[in-house]
């Protein structure tokens, strides 16, 4: 099955088989991402192997990329520290602190002021909504009108920030 016959069947597929991963996610944004990924994913396998019932493979590999990512969006709404290790949240500064941990904490927090201030307003706005008001990435997606694949990078980039920042002031 040559990679032409592919775009000839996804092409009049398209619309199909984004209506098909819209109802499944219920996002259009995410449902466009899958669909992205579908013909990547399929394009890949093609240069790997032949396919011989390209039509199903490719609804098949739609559907195993939505459910994954359901999947994922069910696990990550289980927590609100997805991305954070677990020394990080075992760092942060206890109820009862020495004067030099608190001093610690208060110079983290200015570092990580000037850091979190340099990020873009949507970044600013997925980080507040995340972490102050603890919305969902969906919620997040949602209201921004973005991809959950949108939030999740950012927020990776975020913390990955906020990590170097702690990071950096622990071992100047």
């Amino acid at each position: 099955m040559s990679l032409s016959r592919f775009n000839q069947v996804f092409l009049s597929q398209r619309l199909v088989l984004l209506r098909t991963l819209q109802r499944m996610v219920d996002n259009h944004s995410t449902a466009e991402d899958l669909l992205q990924e579908t013909y990547l994913r399929v394009t890949r396998a093609l240069s790997e192997r032949p396919i011989d019932h390209l039509e199903p493979f490719v609804f098949q590999t739609a559907r195993n990329l939505a459910l994954d990512h359901l999947r994922a969006r069910r696990i990550q709404s289980r927590t609100l520290q997805e991305d954070v290790p677990m020394d990080v949240l075992q760092s942060v500064a206890s109820p009862v602190t020495t004067p030099e941990d608190a001093a610690h904490a208060e110079q983290l927090l200015e570092h990580l002021s000037v850091s979190l201030g340099q990020l873009s307003a949507r970044q600013q706005q997925i980080f507040i909504l995340s972490r102050l008001h603890g919305c969902s990435y969906q919620e997040i997606a949602d209201q921004l009108q973005v991809s959950l694949s949108t939030v999740q990078k950012e927020l990776k980039l975020i913390m990955a920030i906020c990590i170097g920042v702690a990071a950096r002031l622990d071992h100047p």
